[in-house]
């Protein structure tokens, strides 16, 4: 039975995809596009479709996406014009900050520095529930900054040292012990991450395309500062006030957990003092940081990611094998060259200005504000839709991105923050919203149901938040 299966399942995936490209293509073309723009479109639809089933790895679906474009001729006629056009996104320095700061994760990972900075936050907390969940928050909100990849920062480091908490109270999952105390903890980590990935503009790889579309679209620059000001209050009251919504909204069983500071301070005991390592990583961390917020003048973000990346090399905080190996790294640098390859695709074909005319037209009697927030709503709402952030990025930011543009009045530079911040945030609403989100529904402490209800109130109150805070701040303080 799963022999047969599992080939149909994947004929399946591949087929609809194909069949969704080639049903627009037969369409008749719109008023306003050349037939090559609206062919191209249709290609861009079969790759996001394909990018949501994933008949074969999303890198390699971008890259076919790209090779077809080109080779037909869709964007530039010329052949060699259309060759530079098809590897133009492996010189763009976003795509590379994205894979230097994998590699920034690889050194978490490696030196055990993002093991120990959890262990030590759980010990100094750990004795209450409630501090459990401070002790989480503050995990993450220290490694986001240098870890774009949230799948890695909490899925991959806070996941591994929280999961083995609950079994000291009896809290199994799968069965109605998770209430005691492995609920609360798995639904804090994945709630919080979903707000440090939003915090910080290197905390999501997501948000770096989203500001390359943005620069794209709108000819629009954001600064690692820039980005870090603008969502801060937003941030901050989320991080500070999640483990009490949590703690009120889903509450646990076990109020008190006297027996998690022992078992940290052996497993502490066991990594032994702060090597060479873990201290050499913590400097250059701290390096990249301090050159992100105040040397954006000088030195550009990515050339800083990058020489940080080669002095961990040097001082041996990974090999050159290990970056070798880090296949995610180069999965996600070919992915995002090709996505940002096929995104700058619809500008060219001149897609993105005639939808923006299109789509503005019915708001063109709202108040420019009230048209920003539909917007914003709008593009929130539809990533249960998605299952990748980046593909929910790639194929609706441009264009929502240029319908507001369209609007006379509209504070552009705000509106592009805000759709910039939904990303993370978005995560929080379904069980395949972002990466950590498989791992902590995997692990059986929150059923189905409870997850489903959680997202929902809580993809509330965090687009709740942005709107009601981000708003007014944005327009204000104008970062």
């Amino acid at each position: 039975m799963s022999t047969a299966t599992a080939p149909a399942s994947g004929v399946w995936k591949a087929v609809v995809p194909l069949a969704v490209g080639v049903l627009l293509a037969l369409l008749p073309v719109p008023g306003g596009l050349s037939s090559s723009a609206w062919l191209y479109f249709s290609l861009f639809v079969a790759v996001v479709v394909g990018l949501v089933l994933e008949p074969l790895p999303a890198a390699a679906i971008g890259l076919i996406g790209v090779a077809v474009a080109a080779g037909a001729g869709l964007v530039e006629s010329k052949p060699a014009d259309a060759a530079r056009w098809a590897l133009a996104g492996f010189a763009n320095t976003t795509v590379w900050l994205i894979f230097a700061a994998f590699m920034f994760a690889l050194g978490y990972e490696k030196s055990g520095l993002g093991r120990r900075v959890a262990l030590n936050f759980v010990k100094l907390l750990g004795r209450r529930t409630l501090g459990l969940g401070y002790a989480v928050v503050l995990s993450d909100l220290v490694l986001a900054p240098f870890t774009p990849s949230n799948t890695a920062r909490s899925g991959g480091t806070i996941f591994p040292v929280i999961r083995n908490i609950p079994k000291f109270y009896g809290s199994e999952p799968g069965t109605e012990s998770t209430r005691k105390i492995g609920a609360y903890l798995m639904w804090t980590a994945l709630a919080t991450t979903c707000v440090t990935s939003s915090l910080f503009l290197t905390g999501l790889a997501p948000n770096l395309l989203a500001l390359d579309l943005v620069k794209k679209t709108a000819n629009i620059q954001i600064s690692w500062t820039t980005w870090f000001v603008g969502f801060l209050p937003v941030g901050a009251l989320l991080v500070l006030a999640l483990p009490l919504l949590v703690y009120w909204i889903y509450p646990p069983e076990i109020r008190e957990s006297w027996e998690v500071p022992v078992w940290v301070g052996g497993e502490l005991a066991r990594m032994g003092p702060i090597n060479r390592r873990e201290a050499e990583m913590a400097v250059l961390a701290l390096l990249a940081l301090a050159l992100w917020i105040f040397g954006g003048a000088f030195v550009d973000a990515t050339v800083v990611a990058l020489v940080v990346v080669a002095l961990m090399l040097i001082l041996g905080v990974i090999t050159w094998e290990d970056a070798l190996s880090h296949s995610a790294a180069w999965n996600v640098l070919v992915w995002f060259a090709t996505l940002v390859t096929l995104a700058d695709g619809l500008n060219r074909v001149g897609f993105v200005e005639w939808f923006a005319r299109k789509a503005a037209a019915p708001l063109a009697g709202l108040p420019p504000t009230a048209v920003m927030v539909l917007l914003v709503v709008l593009f929130f709402v539809i990533h249960y839709f998605f299952a990748s952030l980046t593909a929910h990025a790639t194929a609706t930011l441009p264009v929502i991105l240029a319908a507001g543009a369209a609007v006379p009045g509209l504070e552009l530079r705000t509106f592009a923050l805000l759709l910039c911040y939904s990303l993370g945030i978005m995560g929080i609403l379904t069980p395949y919203a972002t990466g950590p989100s498989p791992v902590y529904y995997g692990s059986g402490y929150v059923p189905r149901k409870d997850f489903w209800r959680l997202g929902l109130i809580f993809g509330l109150i965090y687009l709740g938040a942005l709107l009601a805070v981000g708003v007014p701040w944005l327009l204000f303080a104008k970062p």
